[in-house]
């Protein structure tokens, strides 16, 4: 296996660790036995825990960038609306580590915020402003990418807690297609 194939599995074993873990919680020992390499060569790929972890956020965000981009081609308005609101209903539900990875990164700027390192989070929100304008463009304006953010950030809240499909806290979160299949079901 290459350099660059070893690199993509360590970031894929990662994601699943920092997913259930958070950023303190998973170390990079658990990275590297559920890779099948040893510590010493983690950090051959990666400066350091830090760094495995910014490319996990950085390959978690330019996923759903890229989801939002390619759902929402050719379309404007409610239509793009739609469109990238299925394909994350989509994502959430074939891919749970995805949403769990976007909780635990929210978590982790927090903490290294609160604790001084602030080229942490200035890493992240640049990537997180490529997924902002990625959803604004075919939206058309921030009041409409801001409402359409924030439904997301609910939906990822209610499937984190574990909120079957059926519960009545889901009720006017999908509006336009009530009746179709919530996450989770």
């Amino acid at each position: 296996m290459s350099a660059e194939e070893r690199r993509e599995s360590v970031i894929r074993a990662a994601t699943a660790e920092f997913a259930r873990g958070g950023y303190h919680g998973t170390s990079t020992e658990a990275i590297a036995k559920r890779v099948g390499v040893s510590q010493p060569y983690l950090f051959r790929l990666f400066p350091g825990k830090k760094g495995i972890f910014l490319a996990v956020v950085e390959r978690c965000l330019h996923d759903t960038t890229r989801i939002f981009a390619e759902a929402s081609e050719g379309l404007s308005g409610a239509e793009a609306l739609q469109a990238m609101a299925d394909a994350y209903k989509r994502l959430i539900a074939e891919r749970p580590e995805a949403l769990m990875m976007q909780m635990q990164m929210y978590v982790a700027v927090a903490a290294a915020e609160q604790e001084g390192d602030h080229e942490f989070g200035q890493s992240v929100r640049r990537d997180w402003m490529r997924l902002w304008d990625t959803v604004r463009a075919p939206l058309g304006g921030d009041d409409d990418t801001a409402a359409f953010m924030a439904s997301g950030m609910l939906i990822n809240c209610l499937v984190a807690m574990g909120f079957p499909p059926d519960h009545r806290v889901w009720a006017g979160c999908f509006p336009a297609d009530a009746g179709k299949v919530r996450p989770g079901e």
